[in-house]
């Protein structure tokens, strides 16, 4: 969701133009974004209204932690790629006599002053003259700022990025401040305030059946599970585990002569033995839950762990841990 609400009033009176050659210019009035608001986290600057505003509970991310640029011109070089709820939010209709730094200041004080690790912070000198346009036009496109975002560094611009680590997911978060001089009218700052939660995506939406398991089992030997659900650190199964165990029974029960290893994995977080003894108890867990439905032998699956020795992504990101926490059925 993007929504913009500019208007530019010209008054063109030749008596008043004669007499006064301020009120030639465009007079740029600003109205809030509907049904926008500020992020629980930060509060606006004094004075700031919302220009521009868009939430997505799930999508992804390219964030700078550096000012490298690509030889093609539209990449960053030294950024992460972060996947969670993403709240993009333009501030306008700040004061001209507030500087960049006056406002950049405040953010950074607040951000520090939560908790925040600073990753990457600049300010004009220091980016590639291009730097704006490419994070925010070619990098992030899923929702582009408005056109009166600079395409290139202004002297003015400051930029910072920083974490904040939280047991319930992490945040990141992308500040750019800028003073730009939109259709001729004197420096206006703006903030660009992308705030990017970690944390799950939303589960259930697709489900596998049973004929799908079979399908991929016969094809490649093997399925990833990504609907059997643990609690954190534990082996203790979700309920919302249950629909896909129920489709796993299923496709037991419809090939006779299907045995499967039940195989636990983990992402490297904690040590190697803790994490080698969690994904063998996750996988007993499924075990006994597949034991305990009607018709299942319990003879035709068997339980092991891997722990962190078989992934199938990097465990350098959040997204490859979390592709690496799986349940895999494996044929005998």
């Amino acid at each position: 969701m993007k929504t913009r609400n500019w208007t530019f009033l010209c008054l063109i009176a030749v008596v008043f133009l004669c007499a006064s050659p301020v009120l030639a210019e465009f007079q740029w009035t600003e109205v809030e974004v509907e049904n926008s608001q500020d992020h629980p986290m930060f509060s606006r600057f004094p004075g700031a209204i919302i220009a521009a505003y868009s939430v997505r509970s799930f999508d992804e991310y390219v964030f700078p932690v550096g000012s490298g640029v690509g030889d093609d011109g539209e990449s960053l070089t030294e950024s992460l790629d972060l996947e969670g709820k993403i709240t993009r939010i333009q501030y306008g209709g700040i004061s001209s006599d507030r500087s960049t730094l006056e406002i950049f200041r405040n953010y950074e004080t607040a951000m520090k002053t939560a908790g925040f690790e600073i990753l990457f912070q600049a300010k004009g000198k220091d980016l590639p003259g291009y730097w704006p346009g490419i994070l925010y036009k070619h990098v992030n496109t899923f929702d582009p700022s408005p056109n009166f975002l600079p395409s290139r560094t202004e002297p003015s611009t400051r930029y910072l990025s920083g974490k904040l680590a939280r047991p319930e997911g992490d945040v990141y978060v992308s500040l750019l401040v800028v003073a730009v001089e939109a259709y001729d009218l004197s420096d206006q700052p703006l903030v660009q305030l992308d705030v990017i939660e970690i944390e799950p995506m939303e589960t259930g939406l697709i489900t596998v059946n049973a004929g799908a398991i079979a399908d991929n089992i016969a094809k490649t030997g093997h399925i990833a599970l990504y609907g059997i659900l643990f609690d954190t650190g534990t082996a203790e199964l979700k309920p919302e585990s249950a629909p896909v165990l129920d489709e796993v029974a299923a496709a037991i029960r419809e090939d006779t002569d299907l045995k499967l290893y039940i195989v636990g994995h983990t992402d490297t977080v904690g040590g190697l033995e803790a994490n080698m003894n969690l994904s063998r108890d996750r996988a007993a867990a499924v075990l006994t839950a597949l034991a305990s439905r009607d018709g299942i032998d319990a003879g035709r699956v068997s339980a092991h762990g891997v722990g962190p020795l078989a992934p199938v992504a990097s465990n350098a990101t959040e997204e490859g841990q979390r592709l690496n926490r799986r349940v895999e059925l494996v044929v005998q």
